[in-house]
């Protein structure tokens, strides 16, 4: 596995002393409410350390890895950090998975055991079943209490010294495009990325975090949690996201902060009660996963919500750009500068060549916050990680100034006449229409053009509109290469977890819809044949 840029084998960037250094400082504090139970720091080191002597009991040890398959808990921190204790990693897996995905999934980590709680006890069994090599279950409420924890190997676990570039998480990718693979992020991978994210969105012990994505995403933990938990914060834990019990949540514990994607902050400015909920206490709140539409930001401005826009991965850490609050509207749609720490370049996709001042190319990113590589996948990390900088695959666009916006996926782009057009950027447009709630564009082959790009649009709901007057309003915003040639009204743009599009699925939407469709483009199908 390549060791990622900036690292130190020392042990002085591990996180497994972060619940007892908090506990000695002010014990009495909440660390995390979990479904309303508060924990406080004297708590969770107290349950991070019965729970290290389980896992040791049972086995586990340093290098080991440990997948799960819970939901957002007090539970799932106390294992995270059990896990740093004993210099092993944990591997949170989604639970909106299937079990066929799951057992490859598995296959992929390679976990000595796999974590469970009721909800998900089926499907685990089921996964591990379905594993190459057959993975012992657990459950949660056993590891944290008093009940079975499987022998995974005689006698206690490997031990050691934990050291800076021993794994802490590893993530799979979200797979909007080829097959998920394992990022592993080392303690110095974390440690870093959480004090650069300190630098520019500070906590101190008096915020209060609310945490709405799931924990096997990065940014469950990555953004805000862990700073909150390494400054004293309190996070509190919500385990599916619904709009107006947010709302409720930030009035009830005076939340202070929270991360979210777009579509997050939409379906709670589109609620009933949003208009009278109590806000007054959300400081601020970080935006990830696409780029914040002007209007929605401005409706965050005026009750008072300053919004941080950021852009990064899963193997930086995640965190690569930031526009500050401050610039939030002037930049609408721009993914703003490098958090402190962190490199970024932009690189010619066609020469290699360094991209000089301002220009568009393959973002590149370097800094001590990347991961170490692909789980058993040399060639994987080779193709990511060049000369000690991470080829993200996206294509960013930079101005004189230094700012950034990123313009699609570089697998995305798709050749029209000669010209590039990112999906993303028509998706962009055809989102700020008042009758489009979502949109995702596909390139398809043409034999005129080469290819050209196909909408499928969800329209707004009680807001009426048909393809003509949406493929009108592309026309007022997009050069004519780039204007969809059909546009199809859809009941769902297939979307991923984390609210992205779904690429794979839009590509076979777009085939199946355009098999029944008329293939020449909307209003200009008697005449040249040109979006």
């Amino acid at each position: 596995m390549t060791v990622g840029p900036g690292t130190s084998r020392d042990g002085l960037h591990t996180l497994g002393r972060w619940p007892a250094d908090r506990a000695r400082i002010d014990p009495g504090h909440v660390a995390v409410v979990d479904r309303g139970v508060p924990l406080d720091y004297a708590g969770l080191h107290h349950r991070v350390e019965s729970m290290v002597e389980r896992l040791r009991t049972a086995g586990l040890g340093r290098g080991d890895r440990v997948a799960t398959l819970v939901g957002n808990s007090a539970g799932h921190v106390v294992l995270l950090f059990a896990c740093a204790r004993l210099g092993a990693a944990l591997a949170p897996l989604s639970w909106r998975s299937t079990t066929a995905e799951l057992a490859r999934q598995l296959d992929t980590v390679d976990p000595v055991l796999l974590v469970a709680e009721d909800e998900t006890a089926d499907l685990a069994r089921a996964a591990g079943d379905g594993a190459r090599t057959p993975v012992p279950t657990a459950y949660l409420g056993s590891l944290d209490g008093e009940g079975h924890v499987p022998q995974v190997r005689p006698g206690p676990g490997p031990d050691g010294p934990v050291e800076d570039e021993d794994p802490l998480l590893v993530v799979l990718t979200s797979g909007s495009g080829s097959a998920p693979r394992a990022a592993v992020l080392s303690h110095r991978a974390c440690f870093w990325t959480n004090l650069s994210l300190s630098r520019t969105v500070e906590l101190t012990a008096g915020d209060v975090v609310l945490a709405v994505l799931p924990q096997f995403h990065v940014g469950a933990w990555n953004v805000q949690p862990l700073l909150a938990l390494w400054t004293g914060a309190t996070v509190v834990l919500e385990r599916s996201f619904d709009a107006g019990r947010v709302l409720a949540l930030v009035a009830e514990h005076r939340v202070t902060t929270m991360m979210g994607v777009p579509t997050h902050y939409l379906l709670m400015a589109e609620h009933r009660s949003f208009a009278t909920a109590d806000l007054t206490s959300l400081r601020s709140a970080v935006v990830g996963g696409a780029p914040m539409p002007a209007p929605l930001l401005r409706t965050y401005h005026e009750r008072g919500v300053a919004l941080t826009q950021g852009y990064g991965l899963t193997e930086a850490g995640p965190n690569v750009l930031c526009l500050p609050p401050h610039e939030a509207t002037a930049r609408a749609g721009w993914a703003g500068v490098p958090y402190p720490h962190v490199d970024v370049d932009l690189v010619d996709p066609a020469t290699g060549r360094r991209v000089e001042g301002a220009g568009t190319g393959e973002l590149v990113v370097r800094g001590p916050g990347l991961f170490s590589g692909c789980l058993d996948d040399p060639e994987a990390s080779a193709r990511a990680l060049r000369e000690g900088w991470l080829a993200t695959g996206d294509v960013a666009t930079r101005d004189d100034e230094g700012y950034l916006r990123i313009v699609d996926r570089l697998k995305n782009i798709f050749i029209s006449g000669g010209e590039n057009v990112a999906p993303a950027e028509v998706e962009g447009v055809l989102r700020r229409h008042p009758a489009v709630h979502e949109a995702a564009v596909a390139g398809i082959p043409h034999e005129r053009w080469g290819e050209v790009g196909v909408a499928v649009v969800e329209p707004r709901p009680g807001v009426p509109t048909d393809e003509t007057e949406l493929l009108e309003h592309c026309r007022r915003e997009l050069a004519a290469f780039k204007v969809p040639a059909r546009i199809h009204l859809v009941r769902e743009v297939p979307l991923v977890a984390v609210g992205k599009v779904d690429r794979p699925a839009v590509r076979r939407l777009v085939a199946e819809l355009d098999g029944r469709a008329d293939a020449r483009p909307a209003g200009e199908r008697a005449a040249e044949g040109r979006p």
